[in-house]
Parts: C-alpha cells; structure tokens; sequence
C-alpha cells in the first residue's frame, strides 16, 4: 500500500504531464488571423512575431498558445531564404498572391478575424532624408479597400512607426476611426520588461526625461522614442504633442553634453548618469569593470553619437541619445518635480533566440484580436512616427530646431500599465 508521500507524489507528477484542458466546456473555435508582411525569413520581423501565432510562446510561466489561427498570408518580397512557404507547409496555411485575396481566404468576402501587418525588412527605396519606404501606408491603403468593399473589418496591428510619413500615419488613425475598428501599432520596447518593473506614476509633475539607446536612425530611434514616450504620456494633463524636434550628430552632440543642462542647449548630466547606471552593457577599458566613464572614454568609444531634443507643448524637455559603444540596451530617466532622485529604469531585451520581447508585444496584438480592444492608444504610435520623421529631417537640414506644429496629437495614457512583469 503506498504511503501518503507516495500517493502525494503520483498525484503532482501526473498533473505536471497531463495536458491543460477546459474541464467538459467544449474547445472555443480560434478566430482566423491573416499576416500581411513585407518579408519573412530568419530574424525578420515577420520571424520574431507572425510565428508566435503558430506555435507559442512562453508567457507567465507557461507555454501560451493563442486562440488564432494563422489562414492566410501576403509576403511582398521573397530570397533565397524565405520561410514563409516553409511555415505554410509545416502548418497549413496558405501564401496568396495579393493582399485582397488573404484576406478572404480563398472567398469573395473578407473571411479572417483579425491581420497582423508588418512592414520591416526588405528592399524599398529611401526618401532625402534616409527614411526607407517601407509600404506600412499602402498595405493599410489596401487592406481597408477590402474592408470597404466587403462591407466587414477587422482588428489590425501594425508593426513599429506606422509610416515615414506623417500625413500617411495620420490618415492610417483616421481610417481606423471612420471604418470603427480596432487598431494598435508600435516597438516592442513599451511592453518588454523593466528593471527595476516600475512605471511612471499616473499624473507625475515630470520637468525633463532622457533615454540612452543603440542602434541607427530610421530603426532604433523609433524603438527609443517609443520608450520615451509610454513613460512621459503618463504624465499630469496627458500627452498634449510636440512643438519643437532638433537633430543632432557628431561633434554636436559633445557640445550640447559639455553645456551642463537644457537652457544651454544640452541635457541634465544628472539624468544621463541615472540611466549609465541603469545600464547592463555599459562599457568598460580593458581589464576594468564597474567604473563610470570619462569624457574622453565616451567620445572615443562612440564613433557617431545622434541626439534628438524634443520640447513638448506642456513645458516637457526630452532628450534621446543614440549612443552605439558606449552601451547596448535601452535606459530611461526623468526628473520628477520635487524629487530629489530621478525615476529611472532599464528595458530588458532578452537575447536571440528566444527573443520574448516581441512575444511580450504579440501578447499586447493577441488581447485586441480576442477582445476587440486596443490596450493603449495608437496615438503614441502616430505622435513617435512623427517624432522619426522630424528628428531625420532636422540631421538633414543642418541640425536646426524644427518647429512641429503638425504633432499636436492629444491622447490619454492607459491608466493601467501594459509592461511584462512575470
């Protein structure tokens, strides 16, 4: 006769292998899920995100499968090394011709429940000011034609900036609200993980922020002001936009941080040392650790330094630091009014090829397919697609201040926050 303990034991090692179920409550059917994407090979976006709707991912402890179904897809460009016929074999789906016919599916009429865009990768043109033109605009253009003509929509999430345009990202939001479906868009930086998990407390009086980043313009700087700003929007008043955008490179940029705060053109060095601090990957000489680096260090190591200073239409002064050698991770600091020490925090971006900050943000996308429900508003989204486009403009036309009277985009923060905490 077995023992207590053994009995104990039998009982925990079976439940550990029997699988999850619903109990007698019958299996609800997945909604369809149509991917529309520019590229999708090894490392693509469409890699990172399209094929957490295939097989899973780790959330909360578990192995989460969601209740989508991927029926359909659109690859705009195809090498040698596409994956996409290989996902659609390998799960039983099918790469269709044109956007119009995955999205129906085989049929005459819009036959999926939700389309997950994502226009990163590939080769498109570049604009004067280096901006690449990927079709985010276009492929919204045609997928909402459809929706028009079938007289049915969907939930739609757009993958980073919505457009190198701004009037094409405004019309995108405007689309959206006319046809009255959901739509959500951005980085995955806003939902990754935080270290230490702390947030911007909910109406903070905030006097000025700054996030050091890596990374290029036209990709990283998005991911940067998306961190900045899922911060600072939840500041007192809410976001009300952005007045003014200057760009900075090279040697200006180690003027403006010699000038010793933002009257004098530069930033708090009180907040740049707040986020070096915060940073996993800081540099160091070689055989030293845990020292904070000089000056000269930072000019020597750092080849091409880009700054962006933002002032928004509340009083807000922002900065964003590009700074590649000096550090490779995404830090946040600010100066909260009548703090005496600044709320700061690093972003976590865990490695290839796990890579469960894009699982964290297909987590965000698979809530407003089943629910119907953006989490957060598109608005940060519209108002740092913006944000990309001035700061390039501005490296481009001699680094001057651009007045940005066209980002007065207004939105409240979700009160709750969105970032992955288990």
């Amino acid at each position: 006769m077995p023992t207590r303990r053994e009995f104990l034991l039998s009982i925990g090692a079976a439940s550990v292998s029997a699988p999850f179920t619903r109990g007698d409550q019958p299996e609800l059917p997945k909604k369809k899920l149509a991917v529309v994407t520019t590229l999708w090979n090894y490392k693509s976006h469409a890699w990172h995100m399209a094929e957490r709707f295939l097989h899973g991912y780790p959330r909360d402890g578990q192995w989460h499968h969601p209740p989508l179904e991927v029926v359909s897809a659109y690859v705009d460009q195809t090498r040698d090394d596409d994956l996409s016929r290989i996902r659609a074999t390998e799960f039983g789906f099918k790469v269709y011709p044109s956007i119009a016919e995955a999205l129906r599916h085989g049929g005459d009429k819009v036959a999926v429940d939700a389309v997950l865009v994502i226009g990163e990768h590939g080769n498109y043109p570049l604009n004067e000011f280096g901006q690449k033109q990927y079709p985010r605009y276009e492929f919204f253009q045609q997928i909402t034609d459809v929706f028009r003509r079938d007289g049915r929509t969907a939930p739609i999430f757009n993958d980073k900036h919505l457009s190198w345009s701004f009037p094409h990202a405004q019309e995108m939001v405007r689309i959206s609200k006319e046809l009255n479906f959901p739509f959500l868009a951005g980085s995955s930086l806003p939902v990754t993980w935080r270290m230490p998990a702390i947030d911007m407390p909910l109406g903070a009086e905030i006097d000025e922020a700054l996030v050091v980043a890596i990374g290029g313009i036209d990709i990283y700087d998005f991911h940067a002001l998306e961190t900045l700003q899922c911060m600072v929007e939840r500041r007192r008043g809410g976001e009300t936009g952005v007045v003014a955008v200057q760009g900075l490179r090279g040697e200006a940029v180690w003027k403006a941080m010699q000038s010793g705060n933002w009257a004098n053109g530069g930033w708090s060095p009180e907040l740049f040392s707040s986020c070096l601090s915060r940073s996993h990957t800081l540099r160091q000489a070689p055989t030293l650790s845990h020292r904070y680096p000089t000056d000269a260090q930072i000019r020597e190591w750092v080849k091409e330094p880009i700054a962006y200073r933002i002032e928004y239409a509340d009083g807000l002064k922002a900065t964003m630091l590009l700074l590649n050698g000096l550090v490779e991770d995404f830090t946040f600091a600010a100066k909260l009014r009548g703090e005496a020490v600044p709320l700061s925090t690093m972003f976590h971006l865990p490695p290839v090829p796990n890579v469960t900050y894009s699982a964290a943000l297909m987590s965000q996308a698979e809530k407003m397919f089943v629910t119907g429900q953006a989490p957060y508003p598109v608005e940060r989204t519209l108002l740092t697609s913006g944000l990309v486009e001035a700061g390039m403009q501005s490296l481009v036309k001699e680094q001057r201040r651009l007045e940005t009277p066209h980002l007065a985009v207004r939105y409240a923060a979700s009160s709750q926050s969105t970032f992955a905490r288990s």
